[in-house]
């Protein structure tokens, strides 16, 4: 049946789907897609230099390093400036950093402190990235549908994620490291195109305020006052720091030795980006009644990776566990940013009730310059996270 001219268009995709929204999952497909081939091709770079593993190491840590110092300032930064801008300039020097990797792979025999250094501006990028984009997915959905739309779109950039690394994995054994690294760099440049378009208008402006150690300060009481939160991002920050040396260090060095190289390492990396995408499938259809017990649960299969490739596993028990891995860390993630969410309108309560209390207001929402501004505080809160 033909549409009328006087009918209206019938949506694309959900209503809670914006604009905004599907920008920002277009450009984090984008970057899923180079990031997970360039993580691969970043340490066979090292190897075919010449380095070992401490080396991968290294270079490793090179990244690690900026996103632990230059977090906070990130969050800091992203409450001052518009997000999208600071997403967009973390975007470009991540481009720019990729591409003289790149460069000097393919030109042959790059040096290790080369390699850290510019893996280290990578790591900077996406701890100024990390918070503005964060705080600018929160806010571009809103109500019931925050927990389906959260999963939707871990589902499409761990699906990315998936095909990245696969396809990482099939280039780095198929034409180097050097272009794999290239593409990434490409897919940098694709993404701060696409955020560069994103509408903040719907985001408040900064209440005006004190110095930016003062909102580190008010950022550290928000995040230190709630058990919860603090407890779950020591919880994670181990767990991560154990399968980011699984992943970045010790995966390709035993791909290398016992399974066949980087080929049959992007196929574990893969796995793990299909349980992923079946773990954010999932919770687009449950909605755990104790959201972070839930979470919290399945960070513990985390430890099954770590424990195939010390023994190592042949490689189709590697996969299987990584999967499953794969499976239940995005249970976690997704419950993570639905609770997340979740105490942000709880706050928003919370300020309404004493807003009125202590102005003698009714208890509607009042909207306008004199409206306490949460988001700032709430966003300094969650730079402290690193990446949990």
């Amino acid at each position: 049946m033909t549409q009328t001219a006087g009918s209206p268009a019938r949506p694309r995709g959900p209503a809670w789907a914006g604009r905004t929204y599907s920008l920002l999952t277009a450009a984090a497909i984008v970057t899923s897609l180079g990031a997970n081939g360039s993580l691969i091709a970043a340490a066979f770079a090292v190897l075919e230099s010449g380095g070992d593993g401490g080396d991968v190491g290294l270079v490793a840590a090179s990244r690690t390093l900026p996103l632990v110092v230059f977090l906070l300032i990130g969050g800091a930064v992203a409450d001052r400036l518009p997000r999208h801008r600071v997403m967009v300039a973390a975007n470009t020097l991540n481009c720019l950093s990729q591409a003289a990797f790149a460069a000097l792979v393919l030109a042959g025999e790059p040096r290790l402190w080369q390699m850290m250094l510019l893996t280290a501006l990578g790591g900077t990028g996406q701890a100024f990235f990390g918070p503005a984009a964060e705080g600018m997915l929160m806010s571009s959905v809103e109500g019931e549908h925050a927990g389906r739309a959260f999963a939707v779109f871990r589902m499409a950039t761990q699906g990315a994620a998936l095909g990245g690394a696969a396809l990482g994995g099939a280039l780095v054994a198929a034409v180097g490291p050097g272009w794999v690294l290239a593409l990434d760099a490409a897919a940098f440049a694709v993404a701060a195109a696409l955020r560069s378009f994103l509408d903040v208008r719907h985001i408040p402006p900064r209440a005006p305020g004190g110095g930016m150690l003062a909102d580190l300060r008010e950022g550290w009481r928000e995040f230190s006052g709630r058990p919860w939160l603090w407890g779950i991002v020591v919880q994670f920050s181990i767990a991560n720091a154990v399968v980011g040396a699984a992943d970045a260090v010790y995966g390709p060095l035993v791909a290398r030795d016992s399974l066949g190289g980087a080929g049959p390492w992007g196929l574990a990396l893969a796995a793990f980006g299909a349980g992923t995408v079946a773990g954010a499938l999932l919770m687009t259809r449950w909605k755990p009644r104790r959201l972070l017990l839930a979470g919290t649960l399945c960070v513990f299969p985390l430890a099954l990776p770590g424990a195939a490739l010390a023994v190592p596993v042949p490689a189709g028990v590697l996969y299987g566990v990584m999967f499953v891995a794969g499976t239940t860390v995005e249970v976690f993630g997704v419950s993570w940013m639905t609770a997340q969410h979740l105490c942000e309108r709880n706050l928003l309560v919370w300020l309404t009730t004493w807003y009125s209390e202590r102005t003698g207001g009714t208890s509607k929402v009042r909207t306008g310059p004199d409206w306490p501004d949460y988001r700032p505080r709430r966003l300094r809160a969650n730079s402290l996270l690193a990446r949990a």
